[in-house]
């Protein structure tokens, strides 16, 4: 068996729940798009910002190799996710929104749906057992996408 199907036939597991799915399927793209927004907003030294780079364009290099590593599809989809991601944090800076406060607070609001929908499906979070699980959320989110497209990932 693949390592992706491994770990999203794991990840799975604990996601059976028609409410808990709708709850991810909403909170595990926020919750990648606010985690990108974070690190977005940590300083960089001067001679790195320069060139206009951010500490999320070089947290998205060995985060999207992980994902190509598991997948070729699944990287695929998860550098759309990825340059979404950035062109909406652009967005909320283009709008005056502060990406730090704008990404806290809906960290803390989609964290705590996340677990309103484990305790629904009655199984904690995948990621207590693995960090892993972390970075396989996203995958897991595109795979039921993915499939809906006939697309083998």
């Amino acid at each position: 068996m693949r390592e992706i199907d491994r770990l999203l036939n794991r990840y799975s597991e604990s996601h059976t729940n028609r409410t808990n799915i709708l709850i991810h399927a909403i909170a595990v793209p926020s919750i990648f798009f606010v985690t990108i927004g974070l690190i977005w907003s940590i300083p960089v030294p001067a001679f790195i910002a320069q060139y206009n780079i951010n500490w999320a364009h070089i947290f998205a290099v060995p985060t999207l190799y992980y994902y190509f590593k598991l997948s070729g599809p699944i990287g695929a989809a998860m550098t759309l996710l990825m340059i979404a991601t950035f062109y909406g944090i652009k967005f909320l800076e283009a709008a005056n929104i502060n990406v730090l406060h704008f990404s806290l607070a809906l960290f803390v609001i989609m964290w705590i749906l996340q677990f309103v929908g484990h305790k629904i499906e009655g199984k904690k979070p995948s990621f207590f057992e693995d960090l892993r699980y972390l970075l396989v959320g996203p995958a897991w989110w595109w795979g039921h996408w993915l499939k809906r497209f006939n697309i083998q990932y």
